[in-house]
């Protein structure tokens, strides 16, 4: 862990309000005696990583931790990840991220993922819940070489549920931009801003989904058409539970999407991620324990 300042990798300071806090993470693999080990970790609150050990013949697992229970307007948090020449690793997260009323401030959340050739990432944290007014610009970047392979995405719950609440006044701008061998393969930027409530029931838009998610598999140079129709499948197990889901394949990459109930769309997500992992890398069908907590 370096005990110094952020490494250039961040960037240094984040300079993200000044009442805000700038969280860091920062964490590199490699293989070494054909084992996927840690290389590289830089922490600084309020975030921290974990490293629980595997089960036997699965990927290295590094869990990100906001120790502040969550993410209020000004924080800003920077998400750093390298995966080195044929290691194989998963980042997940230890809850839902939790994005908090704002007064006004906006919460800024920016993963940079690369991977490099014959690796494979998986990134796959828990869902993102966005209270009422909440503002967030979340922008994901993912470096890919030639060969090397990811499967990642995010789920978002529109609002405290359980409480009554519903997210229809904010702002939510979600990015991503994926890349293989420095060519911008994907970009996708979901923004929800002005009329949210409207936005939110508008039959176009999200019907009055309470949640959404998306699920994008690059896999390590193969045909991701392939992946189409079981990835069908498996979320058609589901469409009794009232989830809208579909999956496509463009340049390469495999994308699927939700909208529906947390619970159920959760599942769904999930369990589609355990059969892409499976199908694309040989990987055992399942997600870390914390899935199932």
């Amino acid at each position: 862990m370096n005990p110094e300042g952020p490494s250039p990798a961040c960037g240094g300071g984040l300079g993200w309000g000044p009442t805000g806090v700038s969280g860091v993470a920062e964490i590199g693999f490699a293989l070494r005696d054909g084992a996927t080990r840690l290389a590289h970790l830089y922490e600084r609150n309020p975030l921290r990583v974990l490293f629980p050990t595997p089960v036997a013949g699965d990927a290295a697992l590094a869990v990100l931790v906001t120790t502040s229970g969550g993410l209020v307007a000004g924080d800003g948090i920077k998400i750093s990840a390298e995966v080195g020449e044929s290691a194989v690793a998963h980042i997940t997260g230890s809850a839902a991220e939790k994005i908090y009323r704002s007064t006004g401030a906006t919460t800024f959340v920016q993963p940079r993922l690369a991977v490099a050739a014959g690796g494979w990432l998986e990134f796959l944290p828990p869902e993102t819940i966005l209270f009422d007014r909440a503002r967030l610009r979340r922008n994901t970047r993912v470096d890919l070489a030639e060969g090397a392979g990811f499967l990642g995405g995010g789920i978002l719950v529109f609002g405290r549920l359980a409480m009554g609440e519903r997210f229809t006044d904010g702002l939510l701008h979600d990015g991503w931009e994926i890349y293989r061998d420095g060519a911008l393969i994907r970009g996708d930027a979901l923004q929800i801003d002005g009329d949210v409530a409207a936005i939110m029931q508008d039959p176009a838009c999200f019907a009055d989904a309470p949640a959404c998610a998306t699920l994008v598999l690059a896999p390590c140079g193969d045909d991701a058409r392939r992946f189409i129709e079981p990835a069908r499948a498996v979320q058609q197990q589901f469409a009794a539970e009232g989830l809208r889901a579909g999956v496509t394949a463009v340049n390469g990459l495999l994308v699927a999407r939700w909208l529906g109930e947390p619970v159920a769309l959760r599942r769904s997500y999930a369990e589609l991620a355990c059969h892409l992992r499976q199908a694309a890398m040989g990987l055992p069908p399942r997600l870390p324990r914390l899935w199932h907590v």
